[in-house]
This record gives C-alpha cells, structure tokens and sequence, in this order.
C-alpha cells in the first residue's frame, strides 16, 4: 500500500473586508412565538460553515446541522453565541435569523469553499470529457484508503473517530475479530447503531451464530432461528447489556470490546425490532438527540453498511468543526456499501462533502485494519 501523508487542509474564512460584505446589512431577526415552531420565512441550515451579520459583525455559527434554525443569543459580556437547532427544539421567546438569500446580501453567506486548495496544472481543464467520474464498483479506491487509514492515524492522536455500523459486520467470522482489534487498539471512539447489529454481534459471541447461521461455516444450525431471540430475552432478564456480558462470560466481539475499552455506543430503534435490547432507544426523537451528542464530537463519521443510519447521520454531521482554540478544520465523512444505490443517496441528501467506497464492509475493515497494522490476537500472520 503506498504511504500517504496527512495534513489538514487550512482553512480559508471569507474576506470581510471586501466591500460587499462591508455593505450588507444585518441578518434580519425575529422572537420565535411558539414552542417547536419556527417563523415563516426562517434559514434553514446546512452542513457548510455559515457566518451572520450580527451588530456590524460577521459570526460564525460553530456547530451546524442540515435542516435547522439559528438561535442568536446576547451574552451578559456584550458577545454573541449562535446556536443551530432544530425546528421542534425551538422555544418560545428565542431570537431567530431570516432570510433565503445565502450570498451575503441578506446578512447571511453559506461558506462552501473554505476547504478547497487553488486547481493545479495536474487538474482537468473545464468543458474537457473524462471519463469514470462516477463512484460504482469499477472505481479504483486504492487511493481513498491510502488517504482513510493516514487520517485514521492522525485522528487516533488528535480527533474523535465516530463509526456507524449495519449488522453486517456481526455476521462475519473475520469483521467481528477485526473490528474488535480497531476498538482496542484506539481507532473508535464511538459507535452509532442499531439493535441488530448488537443483538447479532452479542448472539455471535454467545452462540457462535448470527441469525442462527454459524458465522464462520455460514451453516444454519438446528432452530437457529430462536437463537436472536433468546439472546435479547436473556439480556434483558439481566437488564442490561454490561450485566449480560458479566454473567455470560462474553469474551469477543465488538460490544464486547466497547464495555471493555469504556467506548460509548449509541443503539437507535425501528420499528420492525425484536425486543429491543434494554439500552435501545425507542423514542426517535431521544435516539436523534442521543446520536447528534456523539454527532457533535467526532472530526471522522465512518458510516458502514447501514442505508437509515448513513442517512441520519448525514444529516446531523456539518462538514467543519471549531476546535477549542477556534481552528476551524473539515469534518470528515465516508460512507461505505456494496450497494452504489446507498452510497450516492448520501450524496442525493445534501452531503456532498462525503467520501463514498462500494464494497462490502468485511473487505473493507480488513484492507483497513490490516493497512494501520491493527490484526487479532489470534490472527497467523499477526
């Protein structure tokens, strides 16, 4: 695999002295005059930076989202704080901005190049016909991993590393093992999902199946099909997941690791779930409020063979974070699946600032794993 040096792109704020900007008026205001009701005519948010003139001054609003309102607070010291939030979260009483217009000509400019380095001589020319510009399963991603697993090793030392998972790993003899070495040796520092992918990952470690299928041999074993469900009873007689583990004896796995590393783990409800496990949240809105807490930390979302998740998470993921001494650096987000149909749908949604690879995700992990050096214990050729 060819070594690939990360470095954080700088980023280039607006120029407000130019004299449009010097120009515009205020972002206008108004109070909000009912609980979870934004007033007409409100901006709508997206995942770029977003800067606010506010008092002669421009803002930036630090923590974005697709889809929301901006709350403009006054502080006791004179300063300003804005604050994105969602439409149902608004209160009665908060000040809002106004407006459409996203260009500075209403006190408002969406920043969607702050990123970008000057076109080089090595770039294709505008109007020129290339071909493959799409992402499909003929798409070469040798590179994309070279760059994935760079940031992976900056990120283990200087970010917060947000992983969304489908239940597909739990269903892979190798995904689990390697999954579970990432986790322990500090490439995760959160994890977003489902109860399937904890019920069957906690079924592999108990009964060495995923729904009912031994996940080396693929074999179905004798009333397999009970082996899920047993697994959810028999955790929430114990009440808890930690407690299961406990009195289980479980030794493996990814949920397995997370307790055993103190990674938080976020567990989102659907509808059509078994049991769920007790720490699935059932209410939507508690699980999207649940998931935009880990949201807000991460500087990489790695989102793996789960359509509604990658989704989701998209729309809650800005694609900047402001950093405590205000450095202002991208937001990293990839998006993986065999399905091409998945990954553009991402796109489809808004998040263009997103790194799409098809494949499977077993593949994945291990080309990953393997590339930072990360194998299991128990691996031949570790």
């Amino acid at each position: 695999m060819t070594a690939f040096e990360f470095e954080l792109p700088a980023y280039h704020a607006p120029d407000f002295s130019a004299p449009q900007f010097v120009a515009a008026p205020n972002a206008q205001l108004t109070t909000v005059e009912m609980d979870g009701v934004a007033p007409e005519n409100f901006h709508s948010t997206s995942m770029y930076p977003e800067y606010f003139k506010i008092d002669g001054s421009w803002h930036l609003a630090p923590e974005s989202r697709m889809d929301a309102s901006v709350v403009v607070n006054r502080l006791p010291d004179g300063g300003i704080r804005l604050d994105v939030v969602a439409n149902r979260a608004l209160k009665k009483g908060q000040t809002v901005v106004l407006g459409r217009s996203e260009d500075g000509s209403e006190g408002i400019l969406v920043h969607t190049h702050g990123f970008e380095e000057p076109k080089g001589a090595s770039d294709a020319g505008g109007g020129e016909f290339v071909f493959r510009q799409g992402r499909s399963r003929e798409t070469s991603f040798a590179r994309d991993y070279d760059k994935l697993i760079a940031l992976l090793r900056h990120e283990r030392e200087h970010g917060f590393v947000l992983w969304v998972m489908g239940p597909a790993f739990a269903f892979d003899y190798d995904a689990r093992r390697f999954m579970q070495a990432m986790i322990a040796a500090g490439y995760v520092d959160g994890v977003l999902a489902g109860n399937a992918l904890a019920t069957h990952d906690l079924e592999a470690a108990h009964l060495h199946t995923a729904l009912g299928q031994d996940i080396y041999t693929q074999r179905s074993m004798p009333s397999g099909h009970h082996n899920h469900l047993d697994v959810i009873n028999r955790v929430r007689r114990c009440g808890s997941i930690p407690a299961f583990i406990d009195e289980y004896h479980i030794d493996n796995g990814i949920i397995y690791q997370l307790e055993k590393s103190h990674i938080p783990y976020v567990l989102t409800s659907s509808i059509r779930d078994d049991g769920p496990l007790p720490e699935v949240i059932g209410n939507a809105y508690e699980g999207q409020d649940a998931m935009r807490g880990m949201v807000s930390k991460a500087t990489t979302i790695i989102c793996l063979a789960t359509m509604l998740h990658t989704i989701a998470t998209g729309n809650l993921t800005p694609s900047f974070r402001v950093l405590e001494d205000g450095t202002v650096r991208p937001l990293y987000l990839y998006a993986i699946d065999a399905a091409e149909f998945v990954v553009n749908k991402l796109h489809d949604r808004g998040s263009l600032s997103a790194t799409t690879i098809v494949t499977n995700v077993q593949d994945f992990i291990t080309i990953v794993a393997k590339g930072l050096e990360v194998v299991p214990e128990d691996a031949p050729w570790g």
